[in-house]
């Protein structure tokens, strides 16, 4: 996998307003983890975070601090404006050779399924599975062939097997399913009766003119 490099400053402080400060002027505060290092506060720009959030790719990261450092790391937790949608936080996980950590990786969907030709419906459960894996190992997504898939038919995460992966979603978790379309049940004679009794009478101008 192609690493990108990202550009970042050290924080001076990790206050609210320097949070806030931090926004006002195009950038975003985010923080750099790791089991063998100390946490590290960051800003970087929010044009250079954003290609590494909106996509439906995962992407290796090489991040350097103040132009020296460079670490290895990957996107562990994004925090959205809830009005805006724009990334108001972030946190990237740091990565050791030989050692196995966990990560989300989005899926990727490929084929027409039979059962939709045949008048179901495609219904998506999940987006991306939790695996484990070595920082070599990371794949961009998981891909899924779905081309197979009947009416009624459906994938877990049992179903699935990759190499040097292991995802950590329940065995029995459904990650896609073809399904019967949904068909609005009409209302029996009794059933319209009873909802005709149950409407209040209506006193108004005719009620009036009849008295």
């Amino acid at each position: 996998m192609e690493k990108i490099i990202l550009k970042a400053n050290m924080r001076n402080s990790i206050s609210k307003s320097s949070r806030s400060s931090i926004r006002k002027n195009g950038h975003v505060p985010g923080v750099f983890y790791s089991k063998h290092d100390t946490p590290i506060p960051i800003e970087v720009t929010e044009k250079s975070i954003k290609p590494l959030v909106f996509t439906a790719e995962t992407h290796l990261i090489s991040l350097e601090i103040d132009g020296k450092d460079s670490h290895e790391c990957v996107i562990k937790d994004v925090q959205f404006d809830p009005v805006t949608d724009r990334v108001v936080h972030f946190d990237l996980l740091g990565l050791t050779v030989g050692e196995k950590f966990q990560l989300e990786v989005p899926i990727q969907y490929h084929g027409n399924p039979v059962g939709v030709k045949e008048g179901g419906v495609l219904q998506q459960f999940l987006h991306k599975l939790e695996i484990e894996c070595l920082p070599k190992d990371i794949p961009q997504h998981l891909n899924i062939n779905i081309q197979d898939l009947k009416l009624g038919d459906a994938i877990h995460v049992k179903d699935l097997k990759f190499e040097n992966i292991t995802i950590l979603n329940l065995e029995g978790s459904v990650i896609v399913a073809v399904t019967h379309p949904k068909v609005e049940k009409e209302a029996t004679p009794e059933e319209l009766a009873a909802q005709a009794e149950a409407q209040p009478e209506v006193i108004g101008k005719d009620k009036e003119e009849e008295e």
